[in-house]
């Protein structure tokens, strides 16, 4: 009944759950005239939310009481019957998304265990047995930091790669950037951005998400990077552009980058400390097939994604007729 998810986090006990005990700061909705599943319905709606919303305290931790709960106002039929047939549509199309994401899941860690076993060279791909080399950060790049300009300068002006960009995605295309930034001509020489750089996070909260990286995947035009990150310029074309996008995120790479990381109050990295990251380098022809076979396995995680957003939007526009009676199942 507090905290950041105050009226959006709750759960329905089932008969698998049983015995238990309710903790401090939770609150627990029975009704003797209303089906619980359509009761569930309800609190997970978006009308439950911006009630929620009005309500809370505005304080550093939100809060709500069991009276901010009693006070939302719901409708249902009177007929039990049609109140568990709403309930049982509803936890269809929830059946259907949980499965999606127990798939999506599935599919996200089957992807984990072929980078190691692809990018380690633990595992080869059919057709390719030559030796693989080994390179550090500091043979294969020049490090630089970004750009860093008081506020007023963003939100106009040139396109700029910014940190959520870099950490979010493996890839990043300029032609979809949304930041921008004023700068002198200068600055945009200083700070430019070329298709096959890769860009790192240069600090994070935690030192698990220290150092991420990003390859640049189209050719920018007149794009720049912002001080939370460094860039990487190859010093050659030893690596593929299409395997940079996974090679850098790999368990084996990442784990040398979080121990080499410094931390303060927060994690931090930099070119000095990145130089000596030691990266498997296949050849080339091997490069492009592996990130072939990991982009592939990443549009089918895409495709499912998708599915379970159109569920999801198929649920909110179901709950949105179901609940407020403008289609009746009885």
């Amino acid at each position: 009944m507090d905290g950041a998810l105050v009226g959006r986090s709750f759960a329905t006990i089932s008969k698998a759950d049983l015995p238990s005990l309710l903790v401090q700061r939770v609150a627990r909705l029975r009704s003797k005239s209303l089906d619980q599943g359509l009761l569930s319905a309800w609190i997970g709606s978006d009308h439950f939310v911006r009630h929620i919303d009005l309500v809370k305290t505005h304080t550093a931790i939100p809060h709500i009481s069991p009276r901010d709960i009693r006070e939302f106002v719901l409708a249902a039929p009177k007929n039990p019957d049609e109140q568990h047939a709403i309930a049982e549509a509803l936890g269809d199309v929830d059946a259907l998304l949980a499965g999606l994401d127990r798939l999506i899941a599935k599919k996200r860690d089957l992807k984990q265990a072929a980078m190691q076993q692809l990018l380690t060279g633990q595992t080869r791909l059919k057709g390719f047995h030559a030796e693989w080399g080994r390179a550090t950060f500091g043979e294969l790049f020049t490090f630089k930091n970004g750009l860093n300009k008081a506020k007023h300068f963003f939100g106009f002006g040139t396109p700029i790669v910014n940190y959520m960009d870099v950490f979010s995605n493996g890839k990043i295309l300029c032609t979809r950037l949304t930041g921008r930034v004023s700068l002198s001509k200068q600055e945009l020489s200083n700070f430019d951005v070329r298709r096959g750089d890769v860009l790192f996070t240069r600090t994070s909260e935690t030192p698990e998400e220290v150092g991420m990286a990003s390859v640049v995947g189209d050719e920018p035009n007149e794009t720049v990077f912002s001080g939370f990150l460094l860039r990487g310029r190859p010093r050659s074309g030893v690596l593929c552009d299409e395997f940079k996008a996974y090679c850098f995120r790999s368990s084996f790479v990442r784990s040398q980058i979080v121990s080499k990381a410094s931390y303060t109050t927060r994690a931090l990295t930099n070119g000095r400390l990145l130089s000596g990251v030691v990266l498997p380098v296949p050849p080339l022809a091997e490069q492009s097939a592996i990130a072939a076979a990991l982009s592939d396995m990443d549009a089918e995680i895409l495709g499912l994604e998708t599915r379970r957003d159109k569920t999801q939007a198929l649920k909110q526009a179901m709950m949105q007729e179901l609940l407020t009676g403008r289609i009746r199942l009885i």
